[in-house]
């Protein structure tokens, strides 16, 4: 009688080429997964950085046809000038009031209220965005 082998005797010729490829596989995945982890780390920081003055609506009231009083908090480094921006809409969505606000207090979270003047009956406001002052456009 004779025995019938099913494979190579393990251990004797080294790791077969499928054992290679997979550690060939998992280096390049973990490499590939860090340089994927630096990359939106350094864009996650540089967006955080890069927002010295950011705000927040937190209600505003409809006066009348024309003025739209909105209460603003503000964050900002103490020692920078902001400047935000605010847009109101009309019901049909078209555009009846814009203007920049300019937020010089020397505190690091400033609450104010400012008022909006409007060609027509806002039903919307819109923060458009805040910047440092030298930055402002």
């Amino acid at each position: 009688m004779s025995a019938v082998r099913e494979g190579l005797p393990e251990g004797r010729y080294g790791r077969s080429a499928d054992e290679r490829a997979d550690r060939k596989l998992k280096i390049v995945g973990a490499g590939l997964g860090a340089v994927l982890l630096g990359v939106v780390g350094w864009i996650g920081w540089d967006y955080v950085a890069g927002q010295r003055v950011s705000a927040e609506v937190i209600k505003f009231q409809v006066v009348s046809d024309t003025e739209v009083k909105v209460h603003l908090e503000v964050r900002k480094e103490s020692s920078v000038t902001g400047v935000c921006t605010l847009s109101s809409q009309d019901k049909e969505h078209g555009e009846v009031g814009r203007a920049d606000y300019t937020f010089a207090q020397r505190e690091g979270r400033v609450d104010e209220v400012v008022s909006l003047r409007t060609t027509s009956r806002a039903t919307m406001i819109e923060l458009v965005g805040c910047q440092p002052a030298a930055d402002a456009r």
